[in-house]
C-alpha cells in the first residue's frame, strides 16, 4: 500500500487525477476502522492532513465556506455561533480523541447514512464543494448522497468545502444510540428554523439508505406558523401541530431492521425526536434566546 502525502491542494488534486483509485483520508477515525479489520485494502491512501488550504473557513457573500479539514472540535469552538446546530451534532461525536480528528469533510467522503454531520448539513441546505485538477463545482446536500455509503463525488474529485448560511434562528439536533456516549446513531434529527425567511429545515439520519429530509414535515410546519401567524406572535405551538409535525417525519424515515435497532424502532423515536426539537428550537424563539 503506498501513502501518498501532498502538501498542497494543488499537488493533492493531481496525485488524485494520477491516481484516482487512492482513498483519501483525514482524521482517519472512517478510513483507519476499515483497514485495522481488513474490510479494506487499497493499493495507496492520500493524506490530506498537512493540505493547509483545506483546514481554514472564512465567509463569502454572506455565507460560511467550512473546510473540509475543520475538525468537530474546531466546528464547536470556532464556528457554535454561526452554525448551532453543525456544532450540536459535533459534540455528539465519538470521544474527545475522535472529535480533535475527525473531519466535517471526512465525514462526508464516508457518506455513512448514520454520520452525525449530515442532518445539519440537510436542514440548512448546505452545499458541498468539491475539486478536480479540471475545476471545481458546487453539489447541493440533496444530491450528495447517492447510496449507502456513496456519493456524487467523482472518482477524480476530492471535497473541498462546505457552504452554508449562518443561522438565522433556532437549530437544534438529536440522536438516539445504544448508549450515551461514542456510539453510532440508532437514529437522529436535526430541525432548523428561520424566521426571516418562514423556513422550517429538518434532516434525518441513519434511517434510510441515505441522509433524508423530511419535506412534507417542513412544509407543514412552515403552514401552520405562516397561517397562524405565529412567526409574529411567538405564540405556543399547539400539541396537535407539534404532534403531527413528529408523524410526518416519522413517515419520511424508510428504515431497516440491523444490530443497532429495528425499523420501527426507529421510526417511533424519530417522531419523539421531531417533537422534542420542535420544543426545544420553538421555545428558543419565543423566549429570544436564539
Amino acid at each position: 500500500m503506498e501513502f501518498l502525502q501532498p502538501r498542497s491542494l494543488r499537488d493533492a488534486l493531481a496525485v488524485k487525477a494520477d491516481r484516482p483509485e487512492a482513498v483519501p483520508i483525514a482524521g482517519g477515525t472512517d478510513v483507519m476502522v476499515e483497514l485495522n479489520f481488513d474490510r479494506r485494502r487499497p493499493e495507496a491512501v492520500l493524506d490530506l492532513g498537512r493540505v493547509e488550504e483545506l483546514a481554514a473557513w472564512d465567509r463569502q457573500d454572506g455565507r460560511l465556506r467550512v473546510g473540509a479539514g475543520i475538525t468537530y472540535t474546531r466546528a464547536i469552538a470556532e464556528l457554535a455561533g454561526d452554525l448551532p446546530g453543525l456544532a450540536i451534532a459535533a459534540r455528539t461525536v465519538g470521544s474527545p480523541q475522535i472529535r480533535n480528528r475527525g473531519t466535517v469533510g471526512g465525514n462526508l467522503g464516508s457518506a455513512s447514512p448514520a454520520g452525525d454531520c449530515h442532518p445539519p448539513l440537510l436542514a440548512v441546505g448546505a452545499e458541498v464543494e468539491v475539486a478536480s485538477a479540471a475545476g471545481s463545482r458546487r453539489i447541493p446536500i440533496d444530491e450528495f448522497f447517492t447510496g449507502p455509503k456513496q456519493s456524487a463525488l467523482a472518482p477524480d474529485e476530492l471535497i473541498c468545502a462546505v457552504h452554508l448560511p449562518p443561522a438565522a434562528g433556532p437549530q437544534q439536533f438529536a440522536k438516539i444510540g445504544t448508549r450515551n456516549a461514542m456510539v453510532i446513531a440508532v437514529c437522529s434529527f436535526a430541525l432548523v428554523l428561520d424566521p426571516g425567511r418562514g423556513r422550517v429545515g429538518t434532516g434525518i439520519g441513519s434511517a434510510g439508505p441515505t441522509p433524508l429530509r423530511a419535506s412534507d414535515a417542513e412544509s407543514f410546519l412552515q403552514g401552520v406558523l405562516g397561517s397562524e401567524g405565529l412567526w409574529a406572535s411567538r405564540a405556543p405551538l399547539g400539541d396537535a401541530a407539534a404532534a403531527r409535525f413528529g408523524e410526518l417525519v416519522a413517515g419520511a424515515a424508510r428504515p431497516i431492521d440491523d444490530v443497532r435497532g429495528t425499523a420501527a424502532y426507529r421510526v417511533h423515536a424519530l417522531g419523539i425526536l421531531a417533537r422534542r426539537t420542535l420544543g426545544w428550537a420553538w421555545d428558543q424563539y419565543r423566549t429570544g434566546r436564539s
